[in-house]
């Protein structure tokens, strides 16, 4: 039997360091307030002038293929997930590979949001369990800080949404490493977290940019409440599917990392599955919430605190716009 296991994790995230003190400044917000609402303290945004989805991306890729003890040429196909690419079209997979400096090689992009990454995880390892490919990137990557509403009206999204990137590299194994993924979405709840804009389905005036007056349709839009008690619930039937997908119990879990979405979602799962704070790994409380980047780059940060380490079980699980959600059980 052939499997696939996660070979080098790696991440990045911009220097620029965004407090809610700061935020505080701009808009009428408090830390109190913000760290009540998300559990978020600080947040990183890019330098538009040097920062891209695609260089940052390259970034964490290295870090990845150093811990693995690879190279560039090593990688054979790009799984890359974003909401957020460097252009409308192509995707940032090809900007990528140019930024590695890979010729010819094939690359897909993913645009399941929040749960980008477990989707793009899923579809690497079937190719490298169909032995189709021998070494992939997979990676998820967001800039969200350009794009947000940095005033009062927008501060429910404009406090939460940040920027960074994180990548892992699959290849084969003969044991188990990534032991299942499970993918689920449900679209009648697209609208509620969504930014409509620059969609194809409009007449021809509402596509040219030199026509646009009203750009409101540009912004994201969330209805909170509905998100939170979607994926509350989401959250723990997607972590049980891939534990009773594999015989295992919560017990087994040496550590859940959620998609840091809110720390308050985090902590409700935690307690509704009776799991310890060492079985939970959380840092939207540094970067807030960085969309498909989150959960490789909480997985990076894990793995070099000592926290992922060979024989761990690792469960990852995500929600977010479409609505998507999905979970991986891993076995390091």
């Amino acid at each position: 039997m052939r499997y696939s296991r996660i070979a080098g994790i790696g991440h990045h995230v911009p220097e620029t360091v965004i407090t809610n003190e700061y935020l505080s400044s701009i808009m009428e917000t408090n830390d109190e307030w913000i760290v009540e609402r998300t559990g978020i303290k600080e947040r990183r945004y890019v330098d538009p002038t040097k920062d891209t989805v695609a260089n940052m991306a390259a970034k964490a890729t290295r870090m990845a293929l150093q811990r693995a003890n690879l190279t560039e040429k090593d990688i054979d196909f790009i799984v890359f997930a974003t909401i957020t690419p460097d252009y409308f079209f192509p995707g940032s997979g090809v900007l990528l590979q140019r930024e590695l400096g890979l010729e010819s090689i094939g690359a897909l992009d993913i645009r399941n949001a929040c749960s980008g990454f477990i989707y793009a995880l899923s579809v690497a390892d079937q190719f490298i369990k169909t032995g189709m490919y021998k070494t992939i990137l997979v990676v998820g990557a967001e800039i969200q800080s350009t794009a947000i509403d940095m005033t009062t009206r927008g501060r429910n999204t404009a406090v939460i949404f940040a920027d960074g990137a994180g990548a892992a590299i699959l290849q084969p194994s003969d044991k188990p490493g990534i032991l299942s993924t499970h993918l689920h979405s449900d679209g009648r709840f697209a609208e509620e977290l969504y930014v409509r804009d620059p969609g194809s389905s409009r007449p021809r005036e509402e596509r040219q940019p030199e026509q646009i007056l009203d750009t409101t349709t540009y912004k994201v839009v969330m209805n909170g409440n509905q998100v939170f008690k979607h994926a509350v619930v989401r959250f723990m039937e997607v972590i049980n599917e891939a534990l009773a997908s594999n015989n295992m119990t919560r017990e087994n879990i040496d550590l859940l990392i959620p998609h840091q979405a809110n720390l308050r979602i985090s902590q409700y799962i935690q307690e509704k599955m009776g799991l310890s704070d060492a079985q939970v790994y959380n840092n939207i409380m540094r970067y807030g919430n960085t969309t498909a980047a989150s959960i490789p780059i909480a997985m990076s940060e894990a793995w070099a605190e000592g926290k992922i380490k060979e024989g761990t079980n690792l469960c990852l699980a995500a929600f977010g716009s479409g609505f998507t959600w999905a979970s991986a059980m891993i076995r390091w």
